[in-house]
Protein backbone atom coordinates (compact mmCIF):
# COMPACT_ATOMS: atom_id res chain seq x y z
CA UNK A 1 0.00 0.00 0.00
CA UNK A 2 1.72 3.35 -0.85
CA UNK A 3 2.30 5.71 1.72
CA UNK A 4 0.39 9.22 1.21
CA UNK A 5 2.73 12.08 2.22
CA UNK A 6 1.28 15.30 3.40
CA UNK A 7 2.37 18.67 1.07
CA UNK A 8 5.01 19.84 3.26
CA UNK A 9 6.62 15.97 3.68
CA UNK A 10 6.84 16.26 -0.35
CA UNK A 11 8.22 19.23 -0.37
CA UNK A 12 11.00 18.24 2.05
CA UNK A 13 11.49 15.31 0.18
CA UNK A 14 11.95 16.98 -3.73
CA UNK A 15 14.81 19.26 -1.49
CA UNK A 16 16.41 16.52 0.06
CA UNK A 17 16.24 14.62 -3.59
CA UNK A 18 17.82 18.03 -5.57
CA UNK A 19 20.83 18.28 -2.97
CA UNK A 20 21.49 14.95 -3.16
CA UNK A 21 21.50 14.99 -7.22
CA UNK A 22 23.65 18.21 -6.61
CA UNK A 23 25.74 16.71 -4.20
CA UNK A 24 25.95 13.79 -6.87
CA UNK A 25 27.16 16.09 -9.57
CA UNK A 26 30.11 18.34 -8.19
CA UNK A 27 31.30 14.47 -6.76
CA UNK A 28 31.01 13.22 -10.18
CA UNK A 29 31.72 15.89 -12.36
CA UNK A 30 35.56 16.27 -11.16
CA UNK A 31 36.27 12.70 -12.25
CA UNK A 32 34.46 13.28 -15.56
CA UNK A 33 36.39 16.21 -16.11
CA UNK A 34 39.95 14.62 -15.68
CA UNK A 35 38.41 11.37 -17.43
CA UNK A 36 36.99 13.20 -20.43
CA UNK A 37 40.15 15.57 -21.07
CA UNK A 38 42.11 12.30 -20.83
CA UNK A 39 40.85 10.69 -23.69
CA UNK A 40 40.69 14.58 -25.63
CA UNK A 41 42.68 16.08 -28.40
CA UNK A 42 45.52 17.66 -26.83
CA UNK A 43 45.49 20.84 -28.88
CA UNK A 44 41.28 21.08 -28.48
CA UNK A 45 41.76 20.42 -24.79
CA UNK A 46 44.67 23.73 -24.39
CA UNK A 47 41.74 26.14 -26.72
CA UNK A 48 38.97 24.72 -24.69
CA UNK A 49 38.15 27.02 -21.88
CA UNK A 50 34.20 25.74 -20.72
CA UNK A 51 33.01 22.81 -18.83
CA UNK A 52 33.69 19.53 -20.26
CA UNK A 53 30.60 16.89 -21.41
CA UNK A 54 32.37 14.76 -23.32
CA UNK A 55 36.25 14.26 -24.67
CA UNK A 56 36.93 16.92 -26.97
CA UNK A 57 38.37 15.11 -30.43
CA UNK A 58 39.61 11.59 -29.53
CA UNK A 59 43.22 10.62 -28.77
CA UNK A 60 44.73 8.00 -27.26
CA UNK A 61 48.37 9.72 -27.46
CA UNK A 62 48.56 10.56 -23.52
CA UNK A 63 47.62 6.85 -22.74
CA UNK A 64 50.40 5.74 -25.14
CA UNK A 65 53.11 8.23 -23.93
CA UNK A 66 51.78 6.88 -20.04
CA UNK A 67 52.03 3.37 -20.81
CA UNK A 68 55.62 3.54 -22.53
CA UNK A 69 57.28 5.49 -19.27
CA UNK A 70 58.89 2.71 -17.22
CA UNK A 71 58.32 4.15 -14.31
CA UNK A 72 54.29 4.13 -14.58
CA UNK A 73 55.20 0.01 -14.59
CA UNK A 74 58.15 0.40 -11.75
CA UNK A 75 55.16 1.90 -9.91
CA UNK A 76 52.08 -0.42 -10.34
CA UNK A 77 54.49 -3.22 -9.54
CA UNK A 78 55.57 -1.36 -5.96
CA UNK A 79 52.58 -0.17 -5.15
CA UNK A 80 50.40 -3.70 -5.84
CA UNK A 81 53.07 -5.48 -3.61
CA UNK A 82 53.08 -2.40 -1.10
CA UNK A 83 48.77 -3.01 -0.58
CA UNK A 84 48.87 -6.66 -0.90
CA UNK A 85 51.82 -7.54 1.95
CA UNK A 86 50.81 -4.30 3.82
CA UNK A 87 47.06 -4.71 3.76
CA UNK A 88 48.05 -8.33 4.50
CA UNK A 89 50.21 -7.59 7.60
CA UNK A 90 47.53 -4.81 8.71
CA UNK A 91 45.19 -7.10 8.70
CA UNK A 92 46.74 -9.84 10.93
CA UNK A 93 48.36 -7.74 13.25
CA UNK A 94 44.45 -5.73 13.61
CA UNK A 95 42.36 -9.03 13.87
CA UNK A 96 44.68 -10.07 16.27
CA UNK A 97 45.40 -7.11 18.79
CA UNK A 98 41.38 -6.29 18.38
CA UNK A 99 40.56 -10.44 19.71
CA UNK A 100 42.93 -9.73 22.26
CA UNK A 101 41.64 -6.47 23.48
CA UNK A 102 38.52 -7.49 23.01
CA UNK A 103 38.49 -10.69 26.02
CA UNK A 104 37.17 -8.96 29.24
CA UNK A 105 39.59 -11.38 31.34
CA UNK A 106 43.39 -9.40 29.65
CA UNK A 107 45.38 -8.53 32.11
CA UNK A 108 45.96 -4.81 31.89
CA UNK A 109 43.23 -4.39 29.26
CA UNK A 110 41.98 -1.15 30.02
CA UNK A 111 45.79 0.84 30.26
CA UNK A 112 46.82 -0.93 27.02
CA UNK A 113 43.67 0.12 25.30
CA UNK A 114 44.20 3.99 26.57
CA UNK A 115 47.34 3.78 25.63
CA UNK A 116 46.47 2.81 22.21
CA UNK A 117 43.71 5.25 21.95
CA UNK A 118 46.21 7.76 23.51
CA UNK A 119 48.07 7.52 19.69
CA UNK A 120 45.61 9.16 17.88
CA UNK A 121 45.46 12.12 19.54
CA UNK A 122 49.41 12.55 20.34
CA UNK A 123 52.43 11.50 18.80
CA UNK A 124 56.33 12.63 18.27
CA UNK A 125 55.92 13.97 14.99
CA UNK A 126 57.92 13.99 11.73
CA UNK A 127 61.37 14.28 12.69
CA UNK A 128 61.17 12.06 15.61
CA UNK A 129 59.67 8.84 13.34
CA UNK A 130 61.84 9.53 10.43
CA UNK A 131 65.00 8.98 13.09
CA UNK A 132 63.10 6.03 14.66
CA UNK A 133 62.12 4.76 11.39
CA UNK A 134 65.01 5.51 9.07
CA UNK A 135 67.94 5.82 11.44
CA UNK A 136 67.58 3.62 14.69
CA UNK A 137 65.45 0.93 12.77
CA UNK A 138 67.74 1.02 9.67
CA UNK A 139 64.73 0.86 7.41
CA UNK A 140 65.64 3.52 5.24
CA UNK A 141 65.40 2.69 1.08
CA UNK A 142 63.10 -0.53 2.37
CA UNK A 143 60.47 -1.37 1.24
CA UNK A 144 59.36 -2.06 5.48
CA UNK A 145 59.65 1.29 6.13
CA UNK A 146 56.29 1.59 4.09
CA UNK A 147 54.28 -1.22 5.72
CA UNK A 148 55.97 -1.92 9.20
CA UNK A 149 55.20 1.84 11.03
CA UNK A 150 52.05 2.36 9.97
CA UNK A 151 50.88 -1.90 10.09
CA UNK A 152 47.89 -0.74 12.78
CA UNK A 153 45.49 1.67 12.05
CA UNK A 154 43.92 2.78 15.81
CA UNK A 155 40.40 3.12 14.25
CA UNK A 156 40.56 0.27 12.66
CA UNK A 157 41.57 -1.64 15.94
CA UNK A 158 38.48 -0.41 17.90
CA UNK A 159 36.26 -1.10 15.11
CA UNK A 160 37.56 -4.61 15.13
CA UNK A 161 37.48 -4.64 18.49
CA UNK A 162 33.84 -3.32 18.75
CA UNK A 163 32.85 -6.25 15.94
CA UNK A 164 34.28 -9.03 18.13
CA UNK A 165 32.54 -8.11 21.69
CA UNK A 166 29.68 -8.24 19.50
CA UNK A 167 30.01 -11.87 18.89
CA UNK A 168 27.66 -13.44 21.45
CA UNK A 169 29.29 -14.68 24.57
CA UNK A 170 27.10 -18.25 24.38
CA UNK A 171 28.99 -18.81 21.01
CA UNK A 172 32.29 -18.62 22.60
CA UNK A 173 31.25 -20.25 25.58
CA UNK A 174 29.79 -23.39 23.50
CA UNK A 175 33.44 -23.13 22.06
CA UNK A 176 35.34 -24.01 25.22
CA UNK A 177 33.15 -26.69 26.06
CA UNK A 178 33.89 -28.42 22.55
CA UNK A 179 37.66 -27.77 24.18
CA UNK A 180 38.54 -24.89 21.68
CA UNK A 181 41.46 -22.94 22.21
CA UNK A 182 41.38 -18.75 21.36
CA UNK A 183 43.22 -19.22 18.29
CA UNK A 184 40.31 -21.64 17.72
CA UNK A 185 37.67 -19.52 18.40
CA UNK A 186 38.94 -16.75 16.71
CA UNK A 187 39.15 -18.37 13.15
CA UNK A 188 36.08 -20.53 13.76
CA UNK A 189 34.21 -18.27 15.74
CA UNK A 190 34.60 -14.40 15.71
CA UNK A 191 35.95 -13.89 11.78
CA UNK A 192 33.29 -15.51 10.75
CA UNK A 193 30.64 -13.83 12.24
CA UNK A 194 32.80 -10.19 12.20
CA UNK A 195 33.21 -10.60 8.06
CA UNK A 196 31.55 -7.57 7.25
CA UNK A 197 33.84 -5.64 9.93
CA UNK A 198 37.26 -7.28 7.77
CA UNK A 199 36.00 -6.43 5.21
CA UNK A 200 35.06 -3.04 6.07
CA UNK A 201 39.14 -2.70 7.21
CA UNK A 202 40.56 -4.64 4.29
CA UNK A 203 39.21 -1.52 2.33
CA UNK A 204 40.62 0.91 4.62
CA UNK A 205 43.69 -0.37 4.46
CA UNK A 206 44.17 -1.72 0.78
CA UNK A 207 43.08 2.40 -0.02
CA UNK A 208 45.72 4.06 2.24
CA UNK A 209 48.16 1.83 0.90
CA UNK A 210 47.43 3.06 -2.58
CA UNK A 211 47.12 6.48 -2.18
CA UNK A 212 50.23 6.61 0.51
CA UNK A 213 53.40 8.45 -0.75
CA UNK A 214 54.06 10.94 2.33
CA UNK A 215 55.83 7.64 3.62
CA UNK A 216 57.77 6.80 0.13
CA UNK A 217 58.47 10.54 -0.24
CA UNK A 218 60.55 10.22 3.63
CA UNK A 219 62.30 6.79 3.39
CA UNK A 220 63.30 6.26 0.22
CA UNK A 221 65.87 7.34 -2.40
CA UNK A 222 66.24 4.57 -4.60
CA UNK A 223 63.60 4.86 -8.06
CA UNK A 224 62.89 1.06 -8.28
CA UNK A 225 61.16 1.13 -4.59
CA UNK A 226 58.94 4.38 -5.93
CA UNK A 227 55.48 3.62 -5.81
CA UNK A 228 52.91 4.79 -8.38
CA UNK A 229 52.05 7.50 -6.10
CA UNK A 230 55.12 9.27 -6.15
CA UNK A 231 55.26 9.15 -9.79
CA UNK A 232 51.95 10.87 -10.14
CA UNK A 233 53.13 13.42 -8.06
CA UNK A 234 56.34 13.97 -9.83
CA UNK A 235 54.22 14.00 -13.41
CA UNK A 236 51.94 16.74 -11.67
CA UNK A 237 53.45 18.98 -9.83
CA UNK A 238 57.51 18.68 -10.70
CA UNK A 239 56.54 18.78 -14.48
CA UNK A 240 57.99 15.72 -14.92
CA UNK A 241 56.54 14.67 -18.49
CA UNK A 242 60.14 15.05 -20.66
CA UNK A 243 60.46 11.33 -20.85
CA UNK A 244 57.01 10.80 -21.82
CA UNK A 245 57.04 13.28 -24.69
CA UNK A 246 60.25 12.02 -26.67
CA UNK A 247 59.59 12.32 -30.09
CA UNK A 248 56.43 14.89 -30.07
CA UNK A 249 56.80 18.25 -32.21
CA UNK A 250 57.61 21.02 -30.11
CA UNK A 251 54.58 22.94 -30.29
CA UNK A 252 52.68 19.94 -29.21
CA UNK A 253 54.69 19.63 -26.21
CA UNK A 254 52.45 21.66 -24.31
CA UNK A 255 48.92 20.33 -25.10
CA UNK A 256 50.01 16.45 -24.61
CA UNK A 257 51.92 17.13 -21.27
CA UNK A 258 48.70 18.28 -20.45
CA UNK A 259 46.77 15.56 -21.33
CA UNK A 260 49.45 12.92 -19.98
CA UNK A 261 48.58 14.97 -16.94
CA UNK A 262 45.26 13.74 -16.72
CA UNK A 263 45.60 9.92 -18.04
CA UNK A 264 48.30 9.54 -15.41
CA UNK A 265 45.47 10.84 -13.00
CA UNK A 266 43.40 7.68 -14.76
CA UNK A 267 45.92 4.88 -14.71
CA UNK A 268 46.73 5.39 -11.14
CA UNK A 269 43.05 5.79 -9.89
CA UNK A 270 40.38 3.52 -11.67
CA UNK A 271 42.15 0.16 -10.53
CA UNK A 272 41.38 0.98 -6.69
CA UNK A 273 37.83 2.60 -7.52
CA UNK A 274 37.08 -1.31 -8.88
CA UNK A 275 37.79 -2.28 -5.86
CA UNK A 276 34.84 -0.43 -3.86
CA UNK A 277 32.15 -2.13 -5.43
CA UNK A 278 32.50 -5.62 -3.95
CA UNK A 279 33.36 -4.27 -0.25
CA UNK A 280 30.53 -1.98 -0.54
CA UNK A 281 27.87 -3.89 0.43
CA UNK A 282 29.52 -4.60 3.75
CA UNK A 283 30.26 -0.60 4.15
CA UNK A 284 27.66 0.50 6.32
CA UNK A 285 26.96 -3.26 8.33
CA UNK A 286 30.55 -3.10 9.13
CA UNK A 287 31.06 0.17 10.45
CA UNK A 288 27.91 0.42 12.02
CA UNK A 289 28.51 -3.16 13.76
CA UNK A 290 28.60 -3.14 17.55
CA UNK A 291 27.14 -0.10 17.43
CA UNK A 292 23.25 -0.63 18.65
CA UNK A 293 23.20 -3.29 21.96
CA UNK A 294 20.57 -5.42 22.15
Amino acid sequence: MPIKRSRSEKIFYGVIILLMIALMIVTAYPLLYVLFASFSNPVELMSNRGILTAPLGFSLAAYEAVMQNPMITIGYRNTLFYVIAGTSISLVLTIMGAYALSRKNVLWRNPIMFAIVFTMFFHGGMIPSYLLVGQTLGLQDSPLALIIPGAISTWNLIILKTAFESVPIALEEAARIDGANDFQILWNVCIPISLPAIAVITLFYAVAEWNAWFGAMLYLRNRELYPLQIVLREILITNSTEAMTTGVSSGDVLPIAETIKYATIVVATVPILFVYPFLQKYFVKGVMIGAIKE
